[in-house]
């Protein structure tokens, strides 16, 4: 089942295996983080945006027994995911697109889900310091679609009152709350994560809401390390349950 240079990783909490690829892809923490504060309810229709390996519909699977689309614009993270998901045996559940999201407005009929996650490419294509290898340009870099694209995308999946939870770099968090209400989702909560506690937020999970009232709720700080380097007790529930 594994091609050259893949490895079968455990998601341990979630008592699943995820095919990865240092030279391709593979997940960071961010993924964990969006999964952790996505949160699922009984009726949900869920698709998530920049699928990457299928990382996000492998967690959130967890979570209850909705059935979960992926979109991801890179073939060999698409087949990665879909070999995820049958090792799995969620194939019943789990269903990957490969395509640009982009075209969303042309596969997809409007207003089909109610929960839209994301974990986009993070940097613009002009900042330094970019990955050399392609995959990890496409991944990374607002190459093949932008923070814009995603959010004009969630716009046309979700139902009016369907949220879309998306993580990002802090210093983005203009952008990202920009962007979610240029395109009619209403930013609701938001939280700052931390490596430690004296160090200033680098990641951010924004849940919006389309159609939603204005009002956003700043929640408590969410704390990867102690002081001492070991995991918070948080961070350890995140990986261990």
């Amino acid at each position: 089942m594994l091609l050259a240079d893949e490895r079968l990783d455990y998601l341990t909490k979630e008592n699943l295996r995820i095919i990865q690829n240092d030279e391709v892809f593979s997940f960071s923490t961010d993924a964990l983080l969006l999964a952790h504060f996505t949160k699922i309810k009984k009726q949900d229709t869920i698709m998530d945006l920049c699928s990457g390996n299928g990382v996000i519909p492998l967690l959130l699977s967890d979570k209850g027994k909705q059935n979960i689309d992926g979109i991801e614009i890179q073939q060999q993270l698409v087949d990665m995911a879909q070999r995820s998901v049958v090792y799995n045996q969620l194939d019943d559940r789990i269903h990957m697109y490969h395509m640009d999201l982009k075209k969303v407005q042309q596969q997809f009929k409007p207003s089909q889900y109610s929960l839209v996650t994301c974990n986009p490419p993070y940097f613009k294509v002009n900042q330094q310091h970019q990955h050399q290898k392609n995959a990890h340009k496409i991944a990374r870099h607002e190459i093949m679609c932008t923070l814009e694209d995603c959010c004009l995308a969630a716009r046309h999946l979700l139902k009016q009152g369907g949220r879309m939870v998306m993580v990002h770099r802090a210093e983005r968090l203009m952008d990202v709350l920009s962007y979610m209400r240029a395109y009619q989702i209403e930013p609701k909560k938001l939280y700052f994560v931390y490596s430690k506690q004296d160090k200033v937020s680098q990641t951010i999970v924004v849940e919006g809401r389309k159609g939603g009232n204005q009002g956003l709720d700043i929640q408590p700080p969410f704390y990867i390390y102690n002081n001492d380097g070991t995991y918070t007790e948080e961070m350890r529930e995140i990986y261990y349950g």
